[in-house]
């Protein structure tokens, strides 16, 4: 049992950073603090400063920033657990007179039973199933059986390790990540209590597929908490979704008539069909007064609306959809259920 398998198991325990910068290189960067005045290039007569770049970039350093300080808490998080587990084997083989190796082995590995013939055949054949030339089984018959085992080793290893952890009351006392607050504006349509302890803005366009998953994550966030969450919503289209600024129209269009929500609804179930004509028939189907929500689409008069979102949210450094702002705290992507909870959770506690 080699000590590198020990530690690709602990890694499966926390998620660790793909890359991220060295703190030498964070702390480099930080100590610069280029004056803003001084300038950075010229043309002609013209003069670019510092402070005409950073306020250029402000959108993408804002995102390298968060994605930093979120990359450098989960690598400690994972460290962490690596080094508990380390610790709880380590006094383990102590108490039995063994190596590390050596007890890890005895109690873990030796049980591992090894893999049947029916198993090996079966992983040979769902690779040739999916169109891998390989050689004939008996060729390749011990490389399959490395392959289950070392896979077996990993997964009863993370299990005896949670084993250990359950087993010794272990207490994680870290705090829980808090992404940097920022000072956001809850303008636009909303959903739960006016003076809701926890404010969400959430920056979303119709035809991303990823906000349209995320719908349903937030509904079960307003289900868990009735009385503490206030939803808003605010338009973010992206540049690559022709649709999308139009339908961001048509919903407020709708809402002039007291169907925002409900046209934001039927935008999100029929994500594929967007176009004006659709968005009419729409309009059609939760009986609106046609003819003065043809006149507010056509006119483009809530296109100004769509673009204050849109300039909102990259001015807090969104790139990317659905983004929300918790708080003021960035969630980004179409996260799960927990992750809102434990942001939830934590902002409630303080209260």
């Amino acid at each position: 049992m080699s000590s590198h398998l020990f530690f690709a198991a602990v890694a499966g325990l926390g998620a660790l950073a793909c890359s991220s910068p060295s703190t030498t290189q964070a702390k480099g960067a930080a100590a610069q603090a280029p004056d803003p005045s001084a300038a950075v290039a010229k043309i002609g007569e013209q003069t670019i400063s510092n402070k005409d770049l950073d306020d250029y970039a402000k959108a993408e350093l804002a995102k390298i920033d968060q994605q930093y300080q979120e990359q450098r808490y989960q690598m400690r998080r994972g460290s962490l657990d690596a080094l508990i587990v380390k610790k709880l084997v380590e006094a383990k083989a102590k108490a039995s007179g063994k190596s590390f190796e050596d007890y890890l082995r005895a109690e873990v590995i030796e049980k591992i039973p090894d893999p049947s013939d029916a198993e090996v055949k079966a992983v040979y054949d769902a690779a040739k199933g999916q169109g891998k030339d390989l050689p004939p089984l008996d060729q390749v018959k011990d490389s399959i059986v490395r392959y289950l085992k070392q896979q077996r080793s990993q997964q009863a290893l993370q299990a005896y390790y949670e084993k250990l952890k359950a087993e010794s009351k272990v207490e994680i006392l870290l705090a829980a990540y808090q992404p940097p607050r920022q000072k956001v504006e809850a303008k636009g349509p909303a959903k739960g209590p006016e003076k809701a302890p926890i404010v969400i803005v959430e920056f979303s366009d119709f035809e991303c597929p990823y906000c349209g998953r995320a719908e349903g994550t937030v509904a079960e966030v307003l289900r868990a908490y009735p009385d503490k969450i206030r939803v808003v919503y605010r338009d973010f289209p992206l540049p690559m979704h022709q649709s999308a600024p139009k339908a961001a129209e048509a919903a407020h269009c709708a809402g002039d008539q007291g169907k925002y929500w409900d046209m934001h609804s039927k935008l999100f179930a029929n994500q594929r069909a967007l176009d004006v004509k659709s968005l009419k028939g729409y309009a059609k189907d939760l009986g609106l007064d046609q003819a003065k929500f043809d006149k507010c689409l056509d006119s483009g008069e809530k296109a100004k609306l769509v673009e204050e979102g849109y300039k909102a949210g990259g001015e807090l450094g969104v790139t990317g959809t659905p983004a929300f702002f918790v708080n003021g705290m960035l969630l980004s992507g179409a996260q799960p259920f927990e992750a809102f909870k434990d942001l939830i959770d934590t902002e409630l506690a303080q209260k």
